[in-house]
């Protein structure tokens, strides 16, 4: 029984190892590819890294550990695969505990190179570690679980070039590649906008620059009589449809209080 889940090899390489050793070792041994994005084999690791690094703690031989980690392996894969409930693998256990401590038993689970003492501290850490959350396991293994989004697609929009009529973002603001990619100018760049800079803008034809004023020759006062007049044209003109727009409303209102009259 006891090399039924791993190796005697396979413990020994752990033995040597720390608690990040083994993780990686039992990752490799159980072949967890996902354990990063997937609950269940991220929970599988720690049930037997744990298991495996509590047995190391009292000191369990070589063959122990292997028997230890097959046991924990028994009552996962009847929870799992068999769907055992929690009294039918409790009843499993005491079925495999059976003969420890006894000389010549008649009947024996496999396991009988555990003492009776390690066997009751087994049971001890069992009831904590599995049994008491026996409901989580059994949700974990039989049901479905919705696929998590764990990427997102972004539309990401690049600095407009330094020639645009924008300004040029600071260059505090930007990481020094992005800057350096997109936004800093080149040489031949530099030269040219210096030069753009430097050039003399055409004057302005004569007719433009000499344009007459177009309210030359009016008074304040003609001025705002003509302002008057246009304002009080656009005024009459919104009442005159203000006023349209509520009778409207107003005979809409009247023949539905003559329809509630009538039924």
């Amino acid at each position: 029984m006891a090399w039924n889940f791993l190796s005697l090899a396979e413990v020994s390489i752990m033995l040597e190892q720390d608690v990040a050793g083994v993780q990686k070792s039992m990752e490799e041994f159980l072949n967890l590819k996902h354990r990063l994005t997937s609950l269940k084999e991220a929970a599988l690791l720690d049930y037997y890294v744990s298991g495996f690094w509590w047995a190391r703690g009292l000191e369990f031989s070589s063959v122990q550990l292997g028997g230890f980690l097959a046991l924990l392996n028994l009552l996962l894969d009847n929870l799992e695969t068999r769907h055992m409930t929690l009294e039918e693998n409790i009843q499993e256990l005491a079925d495999a505990m059976a003969g420890i401590g006894q000389a010549h038993s008649e009947i024996s689970g496999g396991f009988e190179f555990f003492t009776v003492g390690q066997a009751k501290a087994i049971i001890n850490y069992l009831k904590s570690s599995l049994f008491q959350h026996y409901a989580l396991y059994e949700y974990l293994f039989h049901s479905p679980r919705e696929e998590l989004v764990i990427g997102d697609e972004n539309v990401v929009e690049l600095v407009k070039p330094a020639n645009t009529p924008f300004p040029a973002p600071l260059e505090e603001g930007l990481p020094c590649d992005i800057y350096s990619t997109f936004v800093a100018l080149t040489p031949e760049e530099e030269d040219l906008t210096k030069e753009q800079e430097g050039a003399v803008l055409p004057e302005e034809p004569t007719e433009i620059q000499g344009a007459a004023d177009p309210l030359m020759g009016y008074t304040v006062e003609e001025v705002r009589l003509v302002l008057g007049q246009v304002t009080n044209e656009i005024i009459s003109s919104i009442q005159s449809e203000i006023y349209e727009k509520l009778q409207m409303q107003e005979d809409i209102y009247s023949a539905r209080i003559e329809q509630l009259k009538k039924a």
